[in-house]
């Protein structure tokens, strides 16, 4: 069996390759639309989504070939903040993380010819004061870009205060989860 997996995301590129499980990627083409006010259901639809299309494009390989696609999204106050257009909204985002905690949800779908698994995982995560100046810096090294949330906990900036529960599930994919399902499957 090989891996693929359904993401263009350098994070969860990297973060699979700690693993030392080989694998290829295949970027899908799901549109992430219909987002729902509830930030499981939103992250476990659009992994599920992901790795769904990058499965039904594979035609003849599908008997070899299991498919892992992943979502984060970041849920404050009963609204899901998704990646930002722009630079405004990227600074709106930061300020209303500012000094508040906040959910890192991320969802992924593996999919095999004789299965499915959806799950999930949630870290909290709280975030510094951020003064102007901070956020302005950050804004301006563009490392906010593609990010749900705005911002990237592993980008070297003094964002946040602490968080609890996985590291690599606020950096995109929960590999204390996800790894041992994949290596059950590829074995």
């Amino acid at each position: 069996m090989k891996l693929i997996l359904a993401s263009n995301s350098p994070r969860r590129r990297e973060l699979l390759a700690l693993s030392k499980i080989e694998f290829n990627i295949v970027v899908s083409d799901f549109l992430e639309e219909e987002v729902s006010s509830n930030p499981v259901e939103t992250a476990e639809k659009f992994a599920f989504g992901k790795a769904e299309s990058v499965f039904a494009s594979l035609k003849d390989d599908k008997d070899y070939s299991v498919v892992l696609g992943a979502d984060t999204v970041v849920f404050l106050d009963g609204e899901i903040l998704g990646k930002p257009q722009n630079e405004v909204e990227a600074r709106k985002m930061l300020k209303k993380l500012s000094g508040k905690t906040h959910t890192v949800v991320t969802g992924y779908c593996i999919i095999s010819k004789d299965s499915k698994i959806i799950g999930n995982d949630q870290t909290k995560v709280t975030f510094n004061n951020l003064s102007d100046e901070l956020i302005d810096e950050y804004i301006s090294s563009g490392l906010y870009k593609g990010k749900a949330g705005s911002y990237g906990i592993q980008d070297g900036f003094p964002l946040v205060e602490r968080y609890e529960g996985s590291l690599s599930n606020v950096i995109g994919l929960p590999t204390e989860k996800v790894v041992p399902i994949i290596k059950s499957f590829i074995k």
